[in-house]
């Protein structure tokens, strides 16, 4: 070592003197206090709580878990009917989802719009079928019409036939015309109104110039009292049909119809929105604008306090207490078909066919005219008329190829002002080739069912960044329309291949896929989820739900057919099961239970969307609640 430099102790670190002050060890009590770590030790939380104190102090009667299960409205809009009720209630109630409403003038109202694209003007030949009894085949059929809507007709009586061959199940011989004649010969009886209980109170106008629901439906003669009778929903959508381009005219009848029945039906005034959270059942394949709008009206035009979106299929599996299952909506105008994976639903076996309930009530309407209908004045397009097919449907119709017979049933017509008359009718096979359309959608005319459609918005404008026009094709329709689609290569750019067709597929892959028979739909959907062990745990859980789900035989007609298309396809395939819904649940009210289920859970307190949050954030603020959306 140099001279001049002394030694350094080992104690000394060579540093330079500082002022820091080295910290005290912590202290365990203060790592193990939450003070100040979590979002309800803020100020905004505790003015909150204060708020909503203050306003909880007229329900301190109740118990926390009833206040707010009180305070709770499920909403299930459909194309026929309104369901709504508190997640309180045992059952909705039910409302026919209709508006009627004076125009002026009064030539310019609309008529009802319940025929869709079967209907068929009066004068149609009954096709002349040839007598079993002098041909070797009992289950033969023969038209001699040209008419090729017979032609149709026949094919799917074939298809009947097939069938009661192979359960061996006799053929009434010349059925047709022993019920053709009995109904042209058969003469009405008058029912005296003082022996009427069920007669309905007619209106002939009504003060306000509104009228909701089952009121609508009892307006004697719209068109000559200047009203314009109008439907809001169809289908998955608005109504664009009877409305136009006018979406707030629809949310104006969509307000009336929820205001007129939470005020009249349950109580609720719309002082009161303000203390109610709502629980909104949206469509599985929905359109983003139908949702936009109907969110907005909901948070910010009626002034709910928050709302929860939640899927048709996903509410079912609730009400029904499944976590798997292959959900079928058949509903008044469309068909849905979604598979449901542990509480969520599959976004690619998403599928809509164009055809439902009203087709089945169409289809029996042209039957049994073919057969000479016995009540002969009859218009589809009064309320009064389709309400007699529609009681003829529920009664008559049925899966099951055991109940064809040649029998007598009867039916009352109830018109305006005037003494019911009670009809009987003579009907064969008329009973199941009806519900047979969901099987044979050869009979619908899908073309005219979308002439005079509008969309909410331009396909080429959008005010959403994440909305994209392609997430309407789902891989379940590229599978039902693959055979449809031109040979095209795909090093082609997509306007290249696809001209203006969503997703440049050169053809319209969702309407092509909405004409598929119900049990190739079903089976499509399940293949959409993966492989052979996908195709079977779904097909094992098949739940079917909507107004047509009550049809006797619809578990064993959908049971048969989707065995018979998966047995060949699908390697160690068991037996098809159709679940049935739980004991004493309509099919029709089971997405509204399942809703409401929903509304009772503790986790439900992460998906709301108050009103501040759709002001700022718009669809993207639903979608960081819901994730489906």
């Amino acid at each position: 070592m140099p001279r001049g430099i002394p030694n350094a102790r080992r104690d000394e670190d060579g540093l330079r003197y500082t002022t820091f002050h080295v910290p005290l060890a912590p202290n365990p009590k203060h790592m193990l206090s939450n003070y100040l770590k979590s979002e309800s030790q803020s100020i905004w939380a505790r003015n909150s709580q204060k708020k909503s104190k203050a306003r909880q102090g007229r329900r301190a009667a109740l118990t926390g878990r009833s206040v707010r299960l009180t305070f709770i409205i499920v909403i299930h809009p459909g194309s026929r009917f309104l369901r709504i009720g508190k997640a309180s209630d045992v059952f909705p109630v039910a409302v026919p989802n209709v508006v009627a409403r004076k125009v002026n003038p009064p030539s310019d109202a609309p008529a009802p719009s319940y025929v869709q694209g079967i209907y068929r003007p009066r004068g149609d030949t009954v096709p002349q079928q040839e007598d079993p009894s002098t041909t070797q085949d009992e289950y033969a059929v023969k038209v001699t019409s040209d008419d090729p809507f017979d032609e149709k007709i026949a094919e799917v009586t074939i298809s009947l036939r097939d069938r009661m061959r192979f359960y061996k199940l006799r053929v009434t011989a010349n059925a047709a015309t022993v019920a053709s004649v009995f109904n042209e010969q058969f003469q009405p009886e008058i029912i005296a109104e003082h022996n009427d209980p069920y007669q309905p109170e007619w209106i002939k106008d009504d003060a306000t110039g509104v009228l909701v629901g089952d009121k609508a439906l009892r307006l004697a003669n719209p068109q000559e009292s200047g009203y314009a009778v109008r439907w809001p929903i169809r289908g998955s959508n608005f109504n664009t049909r009877d409305y136009g381009s006018s979406v707030q005219s629809i949310l104006a009848d969509v307000e009336t119809v929820i205001q007129h029945t939470l005020r009249d039906k349950i109580g609720v005034h719309p002082r009161d929105y303000k203390d109610y959270s709502v629980v909104l059942v949206v469509p599985d394949l929905y359109d983003r604008s139908y949702i936009r709008e109907f969110v907005n009206l909901l948070l910010m035009t009626m002034g709910f306090k928050q709302l929860c979106a939640q899927q048709e299929s996903l509410a079912a599996t609730y009400g029904a207490g499944l976590s798997n299952a292959c959900v079928v909506d058949i509903g008044a105008v469309k068909t849905s078909v979604a598979c449901v994976d542990e509480g969520l639903i599959i976004p690619d076996t998403r599928l809509n066919l164009n055809m439902g309930g009203d087709d089945i009530t169409e289809f029996l309407y042209v039957l049994l005219e073919r057969i000479h209908f016995p009540y002969r004045d009859i218009n589809l397009a009064r309320s009064y008329d389709w309400s007699v097919m529609e009681d003829l449907k529920s009664r008559l119709c049925t899966l099951a190829e055991g109940d064809v017979a040649l029998n007598l049933y009867d039916f009352v017509v109830r018109k305006p002002f005037k003494p019911a008359e009670k009809y009987g009718l003579r009907a064969y096979d008329e009973i199941i080739l009806a519900p047979m359309v969901l099987f044979e959608p050869r009979m619908v005319n899908f073309k005219q069912k979308q002439e005079n459609l509008h969309p909410l918005s331009h396909p080429d404008i959008s005010d959403e960044i994440l909305e994209h026009h392609g997430d309407q094709i789902t891989s379940a329709m590229i599978i039902s329309t693959q055979h449809l689609m031109p040979a095209i290569p795909m090093i082609k750019p997509p306007s290249a291949r696809g001209g203006q067709h969503a997703g440049g597929f050169g053809i319209d892959v969702c309407f092509e896929a909405s004409k598929l028979p119900l049990d190739v739909a079903i089976f499509n959907s399940a293949r959409a989820a993966g492989g052979d062990e996908k195709i079977r745990k779904y097909l094992q859980a098949v739940l079917v739900i909507g107004g047509s789900a009550n049809i006797p035989g619809m578990a064993h007609g959908l049971e048969s057919r989707l065995q018979a298309i998966a047995t060949p396809l699908v390697a160690d395939m068991e037996k098809v099961q159709i679940i049935p819904p739980p004991k004493e649940v309509e099919p029709t009210v089971l997405a509204w239970k399942g809703a409401a289920v929903l509304g009772k859970m503790d986790g439900v307190s992460e998906l709301w969307v108050t009103a501040a949050d759709w002001d700022v954030l718009g669809l993207r603020g639903l979608k960081e609640r819901c994730f489906f959306l």
